[in-house]
């Protein structure tokens, strides 16, 4: 009976956290939450705060789009305009996190955040410097 319990429970987990695309707005211009899942180069709080990206001129949302899908469990979930939505998903406990990126002027905004759970335990702040030493490699960030 323990173990039909275990199972049960450890099925229903797994698939909460497996969420697939979702609609949403767009939330590049809203700071993050209290909780330390989130950073944004819009927030200025230290826990979620991460340096601006300044971006080379005539760079596009889908060179922008090309870099960010090679991050791990990456895929496009929404791209209108210069807004990309990209959904990152784990490997192990399909975990979704929300990558979401804008062009503003010579600006990338960024905002990276779990959408389950308290902590990240530091994901989305490596998933953020990961892109943006890749779109530094791409030669696509203004020093």
């Amino acid at each position: 009976m323990k173990n039909s319990a275990l199972i049960a429970v450890m099925a229903f987990t797994l698939t909460a956290c497996s969420q697939g695309v979702e609609q949403m707005s767009d939330r590049t211009a809203s700071p993050c939450g209290d909780k330390p899942n989130c950073v944004s180069t819009i927030d200025n709080r230290e826990k979620h705060s991460i340096a601006p990206y300044t971006l080379k001129a005539d760079t596009t949302i889908d060179d922008i789009e090309s870099i960010a899908l090679t991050l791990a469990g990456a895929k496009t979930a929404e791209k209108e305009g210069n807004y990309l939505r990209i959904e990152c998903t784990s490997k192990i406990m399909r975990f979704v996190d929300d990558l979401e990126l804008k062009i503003e002027g010579n600006n990338l905004v960024v905002r990276s955040e779990s959408r389950t759970g308290y902590s990240d335990f530091g994901v989305n702040r490596k998933r953020a410097n990961e892109l943006r030493s890749k779109l530094k490699d791409a030669n696509l960030l203004a020093l």
